[in-house]
């Protein structure tokens, strides 16, 4: 019976080896495919910000050039006003 037992016990620890390894192999499957899907995200984060600085230089080029156009507004705008008044002068007063 003890041998029976030994016998046993020495197959089911055999075929518990047997299934941690599988296990071991599938744990390394995903650890590589979590690795593979780090580096990605890396890779797209780089470009994102890369991206994200273009953005970030279009929209203060943006920017500047329509201060530039209110400054030139702005300028047209008095010098419209002073001829409009010189016009009045001119004109009689009114």
């Amino acid at each position: 019976m003890e041998d029976k037992t030994f016998e046993l016990l020495t197959k089911m620890y055999s075929e518990m080896q047997n299934g941690f390894t599988q296990v071991d192999k599938r744990f390394e499957k995903v650890e590589n495919k979590i690795d593979k899907i780090e580096k990605n995200m890396v890779r797209m984060e780089n470009k994102m910000d890369e991206n994200h600085k273009s953005l970030y230089d279009g929209y203060k080029q943006s920017i500047e050039g329509i201060n530039e156009l209110k400054d030139d507004v702005k300028e047209l705008k008095g010098k419209v006003e002073n001829q409009e008044i010189e016009l009045r002068v001119i004109k009689g007063g009114k």
